[in-house]
Protein backbone atom coordinates (compact mmCIF):
# COMPACT_ATOMS: atom_id res chain seq x y z
CA UNK A 1 0.00 0.00 0.00
CA UNK A 2 1.71 3.37 -0.54
CA UNK A 3 2.34 5.70 1.72
CA UNK A 4 0.58 9.23 2.16
CA UNK A 5 1.75 12.01 0.58
CA UNK A 6 3.01 14.72 2.78
CA UNK A 7 0.06 17.01 0.75
CA UNK A 8 -2.06 13.91 2.08
CA UNK A 9 -0.76 13.71 5.59
CA UNK A 10 -1.00 18.12 5.66
CA UNK A 11 -4.81 17.84 4.98
CA UNK A 12 -4.72 15.31 7.49
CA UNK A 13 -2.52 17.20 10.42
CA UNK A 14 -4.99 20.44 8.73
CA UNK A 15 -8.33 18.39 9.62
CA UNK A 16 -7.39 17.27 13.20
CA UNK A 17 -6.57 20.84 14.21
CA UNK A 18 -9.63 22.26 12.80
CA UNK A 19 -11.51 19.08 14.77
CA UNK A 20 -9.59 19.74 18.13
CA UNK A 21 -10.15 22.96 17.84
CA UNK A 22 -13.54 22.61 17.16
CA UNK A 23 -13.83 20.20 20.66
CA UNK A 24 -11.95 21.76 23.01
CA UNK A 25 -13.85 25.03 22.24
CA UNK A 26 -17.00 23.55 23.04
CA UNK A 27 -16.18 21.02 25.63
CA UNK A 28 -13.64 22.82 27.17
CA UNK A 29 -9.96 21.33 26.74
CA UNK A 30 -10.35 18.98 30.53
CA UNK A 31 -12.95 17.14 29.06
CA UNK A 32 -12.65 16.81 25.30
CA UNK A 33 -11.02 13.78 24.25
CA UNK A 34 -8.85 12.18 21.65
CA UNK A 35 -11.16 9.97 20.68
CA UNK A 36 -13.62 12.93 20.13
CA UNK A 37 -11.20 14.84 18.13
CA UNK A 38 -10.15 11.68 16.10
CA UNK A 39 -14.11 10.92 15.43
CA UNK A 40 -14.36 14.58 14.52
CA UNK A 41 -11.85 14.31 11.70
CA UNK A 42 -12.64 10.79 10.67
CA UNK A 43 -9.23 9.50 11.48
CA UNK A 44 -7.74 6.80 14.06
CA UNK A 45 -6.74 7.91 17.18
CA UNK A 46 -2.86 6.66 16.03
CA UNK A 47 -3.35 9.35 13.20
CA UNK A 48 -3.52 11.78 15.75
CA UNK A 49 -0.85 11.38 17.89
CA UNK A 50 1.10 10.43 14.54
CA UNK A 51 0.63 14.53 13.97
CA UNK A 52 0.81 15.68 17.16
CA UNK A 53 3.17 13.97 19.86
CA UNK A 54 0.21 13.78 23.03
CA UNK A 55 -2.83 15.97 23.92
CA UNK A 56 -0.58 18.53 25.40
CA UNK A 57 0.83 19.11 21.83
CA UNK A 58 -2.37 19.50 20.56
CA UNK A 59 -3.16 22.15 22.33
CA UNK A 60 -0.09 23.49 21.93
CA UNK A 61 -1.18 23.40 18.42
CA UNK A 62 -4.86 24.80 18.53
CA UNK A 63 -3.42 28.07 20.55
CA UNK A 64 -0.21 28.32 18.41
CA UNK A 65 -2.67 28.64 15.30
CA UNK A 66 -5.09 31.06 17.09
CA UNK A 67 -2.17 33.41 18.13
CA UNK A 68 -1.69 33.63 14.54
CA UNK A 69 -4.83 34.28 13.48
CA UNK A 70 -5.29 37.05 15.98
CA UNK A 71 -1.63 38.58 14.91
CA UNK A 72 -2.68 38.43 11.45
CA UNK A 73 -5.74 40.21 11.88
CA UNK A 74 -3.62 42.83 13.87
CA UNK A 75 -1.58 43.14 11.01
CA UNK A 76 -4.58 43.49 8.62
CA UNK A 77 -5.70 46.18 10.69
CA UNK A 78 -2.06 48.18 11.10
CA UNK A 79 -1.79 47.99 7.87
CA UNK A 80 -4.47 50.34 6.46
CA UNK A 81 -2.64 53.48 7.91
CA UNK A 82 0.06 54.81 6.74
CA UNK A 83 0.67 57.07 10.48
CA UNK A 84 2.98 55.29 12.47
CA UNK A 85 0.49 56.40 15.48
CA UNK A 86 -2.49 55.29 13.74
CA UNK A 87 -0.90 52.27 12.64
CA UNK A 88 -0.53 51.25 16.11
CA UNK A 89 -3.75 52.67 17.22
CA UNK A 90 -5.66 50.40 14.82
CA UNK A 91 -3.52 47.36 15.62
CA UNK A 92 -3.61 47.20 19.25
CA UNK A 93 -7.94 47.81 19.12
CA UNK A 94 -7.55 44.69 16.52
CA UNK A 95 -5.80 43.02 18.71
CA UNK A 96 -8.52 42.98 21.58
CA UNK A 97 -10.90 42.61 19.40
CA UNK A 98 -9.77 39.70 17.91
CA UNK A 99 -8.06 37.68 21.05
CA UNK A 100 -12.31 38.25 22.92
CA UNK A 101 -14.23 37.65 19.47
CA UNK A 102 -11.68 34.81 18.02
CA UNK A 103 -14.04 30.83 18.41
CA UNK A 104 -11.51 29.91 20.00
CA UNK A 105 -11.69 32.85 22.78
CA UNK A 106 -11.77 30.62 26.13
CA UNK A 107 -8.76 28.45 24.70
CA UNK A 108 -6.47 31.31 23.93
CA UNK A 109 -7.14 33.56 27.05
CA UNK A 110 -7.98 30.93 29.65
CA UNK A 111 -7.39 27.29 29.30
CA UNK A 112 -4.29 27.40 26.69
CA UNK A 113 -1.98 29.42 29.72
CA UNK A 114 -3.79 26.79 31.96
CA UNK A 115 -2.97 23.73 30.82
CA UNK A 116 0.09 24.99 28.86
CA UNK A 117 2.01 26.87 31.42
CA UNK A 118 1.93 30.82 31.61
CA UNK A 119 5.50 30.57 30.55
CA UNK A 120 4.85 28.62 26.77
CA UNK A 121 1.63 30.82 26.30
CA UNK A 122 3.93 33.93 26.77
CA UNK A 123 6.52 32.23 24.19
CA UNK A 124 3.30 32.01 21.70
CA UNK A 125 1.90 35.49 22.37
CA UNK A 126 5.84 36.77 21.87
CA UNK A 127 6.50 35.43 18.75
CA UNK A 128 2.99 36.58 16.95
CA UNK A 129 1.07 39.55 18.67
CA UNK A 130 3.39 40.70 20.88
CA UNK A 131 5.84 40.98 17.74
CA UNK A 132 4.09 42.98 15.63
CA UNK A 133 3.62 45.32 18.85
CA UNK A 134 7.41 45.89 19.46
CA UNK A 135 7.63 46.15 15.48
CA UNK A 136 4.52 49.15 15.39
CA UNK A 137 6.00 50.61 18.70
CA UNK A 138 10.09 50.69 16.85
CA UNK A 139 9.07 54.22 15.17
CA UNK A 140 7.26 55.59 17.66
CA UNK A 141 9.25 54.97 21.36
CA UNK A 142 12.81 55.72 22.55
CA UNK A 143 14.74 52.25 22.13
CA UNK A 144 15.86 52.59 25.13
CA UNK A 145 12.27 52.36 26.18
CA UNK A 146 11.05 49.64 23.41
CA UNK A 147 11.19 46.59 25.64
CA UNK A 148 9.38 48.50 28.80
CA UNK A 149 6.90 50.36 26.57
CA UNK A 150 5.72 46.94 24.76
CA UNK A 151 5.74 44.70 27.54
CA UNK A 152 3.44 47.29 29.52
CA UNK A 153 1.28 47.24 26.66
CA UNK A 154 0.73 43.71 26.08
CA UNK A 155 0.13 43.29 29.39
CA UNK A 156 -2.48 45.53 29.70
CA UNK A 157 -4.14 44.57 26.51
CA UNK A 158 -3.92 40.90 27.26
CA UNK A 159 -5.68 42.03 31.10
CA UNK A 160 -8.11 43.91 29.27
CA UNK A 161 -8.81 40.85 27.18
CA UNK A 162 -9.30 38.28 29.87
CA UNK A 163 -11.55 41.01 31.62
CA UNK A 164 -13.96 40.75 28.47
CA UNK A 165 -13.89 37.34 28.13
CA UNK A 166 -14.92 36.94 31.90
CA UNK A 167 -18.09 38.70 30.80
CA UNK A 168 -18.76 38.41 27.23
CA UNK A 169 -22.45 39.40 27.26
CA UNK A 170 -21.87 42.67 28.87
CA UNK A 171 -21.16 45.10 25.60
CA UNK A 172 -19.97 48.17 28.31
CA UNK A 173 -16.90 45.91 29.19
CA UNK A 174 -15.00 46.13 25.42
CA UNK A 175 -16.35 49.75 25.52
CA UNK A 176 -14.45 50.65 28.58
CA UNK A 177 -11.63 48.79 27.37
CA UNK A 178 -10.78 50.30 23.93
CA UNK A 179 -11.62 53.88 25.65
CA UNK A 180 -9.04 53.37 28.15
CA UNK A 181 -6.73 51.21 25.65
CA UNK A 182 -7.05 55.01 23.32
CA UNK A 183 -6.00 56.88 26.72
CA UNK A 184 -3.00 54.65 27.13
CA UNK A 185 -1.57 55.39 23.35
CA UNK A 186 -2.20 58.80 23.81
CA UNK A 187 0.06 58.49 26.30
CA UNK A 188 2.82 56.56 24.33
CA UNK A 189 2.63 58.40 20.83
CA UNK A 190 2.54 62.05 23.07
CA UNK A 191 5.81 63.62 22.43
CA UNK A 192 8.35 63.80 24.20
CA UNK A 193 8.70 66.46 26.91
CA UNK A 194 11.55 68.75 26.77
CA UNK A 195 14.14 67.67 29.38
CA UNK A 196 15.52 71.00 31.44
Amino acid sequence: MPRASAADAARTAARVLEAATRRFTSDGYAEASIEAVAAEAHVTRGAVYHHFRDRRGLLLAVVRAGHERVAEHVRDQAQTHQDDAASLRAGCHAFVDAVTQDPAARLLLVDGPAALGWQAWRDLDAQTSERELREALTALVDPEDLEATTQLLSGAMNEAALWIAADPDDPRRPAAAHRTLDRLLDAVVAPAEPTR
